[in-house]
């Protein structure tokens, strides 16, 4: 199982997750804190989920390579290279293409899942998560590449995971990317194909989901870029915001948080 009463948090410099009311969460991050990532379970991506980016395929969905619109969902693998908590600092590989910040909700599995009901679906959701599921820029989503999308520190996952009694509609969220001198980015989980509950029920169809284990919603189409000196703060709807600072390799000193 698992299972949080209100707030996981994990400090950064902590051997473990703390579980704490929202208040603490509050005053913890008000005084700077980092933190680690709050889970440590796979943490599956979920592509084309979102309406507006399946529609920006246009007539392409059906030609090669796609050949037709997706008839489950499209999942990748965030490894654990990958994790990182609020305030890390990201490398940036290539400061011309830059890196897409991704704000997407994550859905915490609290109980093994398999072949679960859509009905039923939300008895196994333990808590929500914000996590930044960074890329860097490409076209295809065709079998999704590994080197743009599982870089070190590419799932910046937290601050904390809030447990689901706190997340009343997680289907109806407001999304929010901001970052230094441009116009605030903001999208809505509504816009979701699959909803929180579909999506459990057609992931856990064909392969079975652990506890801690993350799914993501999807990432919102037209997800800013970050480029080196840049901070993204990342909100989704009443979770703790979620911070990103992005440098140059030569700028990156010893591990990720």
């Amino acid at each position: 199982m698992f299972a949080l009463a209100d707030h996981l948090l994990h400090p950064e410099g902590d051997a473990l997750p703390r579980d704490v009311d929202a208040d603490t969460v509050a005053a913890l991050l008000a005084r700077g804190m980092a933190c680690r990532a709050p889970v440590s379970g796979a943490v599956y991506g979920t592509l084309l989920n979102d309406r507006a980016a399946l529609e920006a395929l246009g007539d392409a969905v059906h030609a090669t390579p796609y050949k037709a619109p997706p008839q489950a969902p499209i999942l990748y693998l965030k490894p654990r290279n990958s994790f990182a908590g609020h305030r890390a600092r990201v490398v940036v590989p290539d400061d011309a293409l830059g890196v897409e910040v991704g704000a997407s909700l994550g859905i915490v599995i609290g109980r093994t899942a398999t072949r679960v009901g859509a009905g039923q679906a939300f008895d196994y959701i333990a808590g929500y998560t914000l996590v930044a599921d960074l890329s860097v820029p490409h076209a295809s989503v065709y079998r999704p590449s590994v080197r743009f999308r599982a870089r070190d520190g590419f799932c910046v996952i937290g601050p904390a995971v809030v447990a689901a009694r706190h997340i009343a509609t997680p289907d109806d969220l407001t999304i929010k990317v901001s970052l230094p001198g441009r116009e605030v980015f903001t999208a809505s989980t509504a816009s979701s194909v699959r909803k929180a509950a579909q999506l459990i029920a057609d992931v856990t169809d064909f392969m079975t989901l652990s506890a801690g284990d993350v799914i993501t919603l999807g990432v919102p189409y037209g997800s800013p870029i970050a480029h080196i000196g840049n901070t993204a703060t990342l909100s989704i709807g009443g979770l703790a915001p979620l911070e990103v600072s992005f440098a140059g390799a030569e700028e990156q000193d010893g591990e990720q948080p």
